[in-house]
């Protein structure tokens, strides 16, 4: 177990912990407490990677658990921010649907022995994701974060569409 894969199973574990302070208003600051656990946990998505590749150090549980562990974290924001009322259920509808559709023709692409990388497109639709995500978890919805949100929704279609588009072969039904 090296210090990549590690940083992953914290990030699974950090998952709960979020959920707990974004959806129980224990103190003034819970909703503060949640981003921050929302952030640390997205940094360790970057640090593994880091890691990982400066020092060798990608393994098959890596590979598989460290985006499964990202969709968990995405999933629960989601889903909580659906609960307190700061994200449209749709907003989560089309990010996880993408997420799925994704999965399914990296899962394909894996079992022809093709990895995908992803593209400036994915990058741009992760980051803004971050974005629109931490700012509605700390403060809420309002008119800036919702364009944030939706600014990120269009770049998780257009991620989307690019990706089946470039990958097209993964997906025909042998």
């Amino acid at each position: 177990m090296n210090t990549p894969n590690k940083l992953t199973i914290l990030r699974v574990l950090l998952v709960p912990v979020f959920m707990i302070f974004m959806l129980h208003n224990w103190f003034s600051f819970s909703r503060l407490i949640a981003a921050i656990i929302f952030v640390l946990a997205f940094a360790t998505d970057w640090l593994d990677g880091y890691l990982a590749r400066k020092n060798n150090q990608v393994t098959n549980f890596g590979k598989i658990m460290d985006p499964l562990a990202d969709k968990m974290l995405t999933t629960a924001a989601l889903v909580c921010l659906n609960v307190t009322g700061d994200v449209s259920a749709w907003v989560t509808i089309i990010i996880l649907a993408r997420e799925f559709i994704v999965s399914g023709v990296r899962i394909s692409a894996a079992s022809e022995g093709n990895v995908i990388a992803a593209s400036i497109w994915g990058k741009a639709k992760t980051m803004w994701q971050f974005i629109a995500l931490t700012l509605a978890i700390w403060f809420g919805a309002n008119l800036f974060i919702d364009i944030c949100v939706w600014l990120a929704v269009v770049l998780t279609i257009v991620s989307g569409v690019d990706y089946l588009v470039k990958n097209a072969k993964y997906l025909s039904m042998k």
